[in-house]
C-alpha cells in the first residue's frame, strides 16, 4: 500500500469513529478519548493471520508501556486480511488467545469492528448489525482500567446496546449511507 492509501484507510476509520460511533453515540465512553486525541490508528499491510497476530502483540506491548494520558487506546485497521467475516470472527479465538499467551489478561480486551459485521441469530442487512461495522476489519485494544473508570460512569451499561439498536433502527440504512458511511 502507498502512505497515500494508508492514509485515507486511516482517515475513512476516524470518519467512522467521529460519524458513527461517537456521532450516533454508539459508544457514550469514545468522545472523550478522541477529543482529547489519545486513539492510536495502526493500518497494517499484513496479509495473513500470522502477521496480523505479530502486529497485535507488538501493539499490545506498545499499549501497556504508553502512558495512557498519551495513547488510552489503539484501532488496528487490516484491509488486506480477514476480509471474510467468518474468517474474521474465527480469528479473535487466536487474538484472545495472544492477550492471555502475553499475560495481558486481565488488563486489555479486544473489541471487534467488520464491513460484514454481522450478530448471531440476524439477517446481514439487519440494521442493527451497524452497531459493530466499521469500513475496513478492525481490531480495537482496550484497557480494562479505562473500561472499569467508563463503567463507573453509567449507572445502567447494559442499556447501552438496546439504545444503540433503537438509535439504528430509527436512522435506517439511508440514515447510515447519509452520515457518508458505507452500508
Amino acid at each position: 500500500m502507498t502512505e497515500q492509501e494508508i492514509e485515507t484507510i486511516r482517515q475513512d476509520t476516524e470518519h467512522w469513529l467521529t460519524k458513527a460511533v461517537i456521532g450516533l453515540n454508539l459508544c457514550p465512553f469514545a468522545k472523550s478519548v478522541h477529543v482529547n486525541r489519545r486513539v492510536r490508528y495502526v493500518v497494517t499491510e499484513s496479509e495473513t493471520p500470522e502477521a496480523l497476530l505479530r502486529v497485535l502483540a507488538k501493539e499490545l506491548l506498545f499499549l501497556k508501556r504508553a502512558d495512557p494520558e498519551e495513547v488510552e487506546t489503539t484501532l488496528i485497521v487490516h484491509p488486506q486480511v480477514l476480509q471474510d467475516f467468518l474468517d474474521f470472527n474465527d480469528f479473535l479465538g487466536a487474538a484472545d488467545a495472544l492477550v492471555e499467551d502475553l499475560e495481558l489478561d486481565g488488563e486489555f480486551q479486544i473489541a471487534s469492528f467488520h464491513p460484514q459485521y454481522q450478530f448471531d441469530g440476524t439477517d446481514a442487512d439487519d440494521i442493527t448489525n451497524y452497531s459493530n461495522r466499521s469500513p475496513y476489519p478492525t481490531l480495537h485494544l482496550l484497557r480494562e482500567s479505562s473500561v472499569e473508570r467508563a463503567v463507573e460512569t453509567m449507572p445502567d451499561t447494559d442499556s447501552i446496546f438496546e439504545t444503540n439498536l433503537a438509535t439504528l433502527e430509527k436512522l435506517g440504512v439511508e440514515g447510515w449511507k447519509a452520515l457518508g458511511l458505507k452500508p
